[in-house]
């Protein structure tokens, strides 16, 4: 049987996972590079096949990933490259390439549970008032923020819905990771903020560009950016003096961790937000605890 070079195994595996699985443009150019790194490493111990590759140069791997001259990898990088590794090597085995999975022994770090960082209710809506205002740019801000709040949407959805997304006016259809769909209500100050946009600022952005299908546009009537997005959040958060830096997905979990305080059921949370386990969801009820137990010590008298 003749060999496979390994540039054309890891291009199968590329495609197997962008095609096969479904996943994301953004976590297909990650493990891109996390096999760039993988493959120029076994090229400098002469392999160049899958069939070349023992468990020795893969523990080398992940030894010298830990103790790089300029610095050990942080323990997430470093569990995500271990884990494209390992993902390759099990692909290699299920494609026939090669008889024995060499890296099923390299385990990556456990991680540190980290919970979800959520701003407060009284902050979200500081947050919010702060792109009050009643021009074009500020009419869309207001639309994009209130969406991400109302819907739990990622960034990455949100800058990718289309008009047509929008169903009767109060519901949104999502794509998430792998192209699965979901369907999540609007709350009323969301479906008026976006309704203001779409009557007074979007047809003046649109006729600034081509025509586009893209619910939020630019100055330049371009569909925004996921960086774009950003910009506008942290600009609001100054605005709101926060004190704190927050991201798209501040108000990604922020929606979980007040639903959830409110008493919404975790199975309903984990379909709103498309987490296709119930376990990823229930790390907000951990931060919810917390919130509980620290109301609880300030407040009862016998708590201390």
């Amino acid at each position: 049987m003749m060999s496979t070079p390994l540039e054309v195994a890891a291009d199968r595996f590329l495609r197997h996972v962008s095609i096969e699985r479904g996943l994301s443009d953004n976590t297909v150019n990650a493990y891109r590079r996390d096999l760039g790194a993988y493959l120029a490493a076994l090229s400098g111990r002469g392999i160049l096949t899958p069939e070349g590759i023992g468990g020795e140069d893969v523990a080398a791997f992940a030894h010298a990933l830990r103790t790089r001259p300029e610095g050990p990898l942080a323990p997430s990088s470093l569990a995500r490259m271990l884990s494209t590794v390992r993902g390759f090597h099990r692909f290699l085995v299920d494609e026939s390439l090669v008889q024995v999975d060499v890296a099923a022994e390299t385990k990556p770090p456990k991680l540190a549970l980290r919970l979800p960082k959520a701003i407060s209710i009284e902050q979200m809506e500081s947050v919010l008032a702060a792109v009050g205002g009643d021009d074009l740019q500020s009419l869309r801000d207001r639309a994009l923020l209130e969406l991400l709040y109302a819907t739990g949407a990622r960034v990455s959805e949100a800058v990718a819905l289309n008009v047509d997304d929008l169903v009767d006016g109060d519901i949104v259809r999502l794509f998430g990771k792998g192209g699965k769909q979901r369907i999540v209500p609007v709350g009323s100050f969301a479906r008026a903020a976006i309704d203001a946009y779409l009557v007074r600022a979007r047809p003046a952005f649109s006729m600034r560009g081509t025509a586009t299908p893209a619910l939020f546009l630019g100055a330049r009537g371009q569909r925004v950016s996921r960086q774009n997005a950003w910009l506008i959040i942290r600009a609001a958060a100054e605005r709101a003096h926060l004190g704190i830096e927050i991201s798209p997905h501040t108000f990604r979990h922020s929606f979980a961790t007040h639903l959830l305080a409110g008493g919404a059921d975790v199975r309903v949370v984990q379909e709103l937000l498309g987490h296709s386990s119930v376990a990823t969801t229930q790390i907000y009820t951990m931060v919810t605890a917390d919130t509980l137990r620290d109301m609880y010590t300030t407040a009862h008298p016998r708590a201390r």
